[in-house]
């Protein structure tokens, strides 16, 4: 991708802005509301068609097996950021918040002007479904010609909190007479805030109906070191390598940029920092350890410990030591949404790395349409379904310290599944 002074930030950190709307170099005396967090997420950026149909493909014969792909979802449109934040901040498995039916629509009536600004800047809506789309129109195309006793195979966009909805993707599975449901996470590396919430919807559809499922489900609950996802990482690192000025290339540091976690929810036991690690590790393999790299976390909110180092802090240091040459890596994004297009390209590549006088800054670009991506989540399927396991021996157990029963429930639902 493109970039020298480019950033972007976190729709969910904007969000709570409301809870601790303080930036970095503003003090705050207000009194605040304490949170509970579960975990943390984030949206997407640029315009598109709105649609609040379950965003599937056109077929002749009768679906075999249906693919849903599952992620937070981002608004279309500035007119859909309202009740994107008012379900980001009524999921209890996101959050904790005191008197929660009457604070969330609270937060995200104030919130909305903000966050409709910062969508604004990066194309006035997200792009991750036009993304999930594409991807998963290459996906299913290939899995037809890998798996025809399996197909035809049809992919459904399960978002969780804009449309198409993860409730209403089921619903439209169900009609279709789908035999076989995986439910395919989109998130590479587990965490309980983001794939565990998607998959808690799934199950609370079902329990809320109080009926069983007429389709076999079973679910890709994380990937973190799939070899074509690495590639497909490595190659995009490479290509953004390649166009520092040569004189630099050698000094460039790698600063490998993830959503970060509040600290209370990393000690109950959430896998997603030593998955994100483990990805980070295999493609810095991949590239034979060419240049010096950090994992480094963004969109930290609040007064509570985060996971660290933060990525902008990261930045302001290595500038302080001399290191002004930044390749920027979204690596737990596979799409382009809020988190890269408005807090690394532009907070970060432009505004910040202005202030400490970065030499040059760059962004990899997400994988999107890359067509080896495709093939990348045509392979996870295919694997998946020649294993006949119903989830990874990871989802069975529970973070040590959990404290949501739902949780519980959810991988009891899924694991008692018979395929």
């Amino acid at each position: 991708m493109y970039l020298v002074h480019t950033n972007m930030a976190a729709a969910f950190r904007a969000a709570n802005r409301v809870l601790c709307p303080c930036t970095k170099s503003s003090s705050c005396s207000q009194v605040r509301v304490q949170i509970q967090w579960r975990g943390q997420s984030t949206a997407a950026a640029a315009t598109q068609t709105k649609s609040t149909e379950p965003q599937t493909q056109p077929g002749k014969r009768k679906t075999k097996t249906g693919i849903l792909m599952l992620n937070m979802g981002g608004p279309e449109t500035l007119g859909d950021v309202h009740d994107f934040l008012l379900r980001l901040f009524l999921d209890k498995d996101l959050m904790t918040l005191p008197v929660q039916n009457k604070l969330a629509p609270f937060i995200a009536k104030r919130r909305t002007p903000k966050i409709q600004e910062q969508y604004s800047k990066i194309g006035g809506g997200s792009p991750i479904k036009k993304w999930t789309a594409t991807q998963g129109e290459g996906m299913v195309k290939l899995l037809d010609e890998m798996s025809p006793h399996t197909a035809p195979h049809k992919y459904y966009i399960g978002f969780r909190y804009v449309h198409p909805l993860t409730e209403e993707a089921i619903e439209e599975m169900e009609k279709d007479g789908v035999e076989r449901a995986i439910a395919f996470t989109q998130y590479p590396q587990y965490s309980c805030s983001t794939t565990g919430s998607s998959l808690n919807a799934v199950y609370r559809y079902y329990n809320k109906k109080g009926e069983k499922p007429k389709m076999k489900w079973s679910i890709i609950d994380r990937w973190p070191t799939h070899p074509l996802l690495i590639q497909c990482f490595a190659d995009h690192i490479q290509k953004e390598l390649d166009l520092f000025p040569p004189e630099k290339r050698k000094d460039v540091v790698i600063l490998f940029s993830a959503h970060s976690l509040p600290m209370s929810v990393v000690n109950r036991g959430d896998p997603y920092p030593q998955e994100v690690g483990a990805t980070v590790q295999r493609v810095m393999e991949k590239l034979n350890f060419s240049h010096p790299y950090r994992l480094v976390w963004q969109s930290k909110v609040g007064p509570m410990p985060w996971l660290g180092p933060q990525t902008d802090e990261t930045i302001e240091g290595l500038c302080k030591r001399g290191k002004k040459n930044i390749l920027l890596v979204p690596i737990a994004f596979t799409s382009d949404h809020i988190e890269t297009l408005y807090e690394l390209d532009i907070e970060y590549a432009q505004v910040l790395a202005n202030e400490c006088g970065v030499e040059n800054i760059r962004r990899a670009e997400s994988l999107n349409g890359n067509p080896l991506f495709s093939k990348a989540l045509a392979d996870l399927v295919y694997s998946h379904i020649q294993s006949n396991e119903i989830c990874s021996k990871q989802l069975t157990l529970r973070c040590p310290l959990c404290v949501n029963p739902v949780c519980r429930e959810a991988k009891s639902f899924f694991t008692n599944q018979q395929l």
